[in-house]
């Protein structure tokens, strides 16, 4: 399957469902690899559609009910940013359950699977929380992060042995993360000289 989103700041997408929860979070506009994918109502209603579409077939479900409807791409915007505060542990707890629905069904080695139901931005959206769910219960959940470059926050699944990564990409984001705290150091050190010296 492809995710274009994630593919587009050349990160591998991470293992099994995460893919998708990642695909979501990476369609949020990052200087220089794209604009906000769910953006306008074109973009925004296409992305849905592939991405529900493709999900859907890889994972032998039927697919969501019609065409993307007002308030869809709303609905998907604001689960990309609650996502993001849970993958950064800033997440509010939320005690109104979200409005989605998912049914159990059977796959063909006989595991219990939780379908998806509702329009694309529905169906969507308990598809992800599914994903999460599932992640959150196998131990996987804490690798899925943000990248802690200001500039760039993609999300990435940490492949590092012990859990220990920062950045989507070292060269690029590490790189510009340590050049300002050399500068930061160096300014430091020149306002700690007294002054004559």
């Amino acid at each position: 399957m492809s995710w274009t989103s994630t593919e587009r700041y050349r990160i591998r997408p991470a293992p099994g469902g995460l893919a998708l929860v990642q695909e979501l979070l990476n369609t949020r506009a990052i200087p220089p690899y794209g604009g906000d994918v769910l953006g306008d109502g074109e973009s925004g209603g296409r992305w849905l559609r592939e991405v529900t579409a493709a999900w859907a077939g890889e994972q032998g479900w039927p697919g969501p009910s019609g065409e993307p409807r007002t308030g869809d791409l709303e609905r998907v915007r604001a689960l990309r940013e609650r996502l993001a505060a849970l993958v950064t542990g800033e997440a509010e707890p939320v005690r109104t359950p979200s409005d989605v629905s998912l049914r159990p069904g059977l796959d063909e080695k006989g595991r219990v699977a939780l379908v998806p139901v509702g329009s694309p931005g529905e169906w969507l959206e308990a598809a992800v929380w599914a994903q999460v769910l599932l992640a959150q219960t196998d131990g996987t959940w804490q690798r899925l992060k943000l990248c802690r470059e200001p500039a760039c926050r993609s999300a990435f699944y940490d492949r590092s042995r012990n859990n220990s990564g920062v950045w989507h990409d070292v060269r690029r984001c590490g790189n510009a993360a340590n050049l300002r705290a050399s500068r930061a150091r160096r300014k430091q050190r020149a306002a700690e000289v007294p002054a004559g010296e």
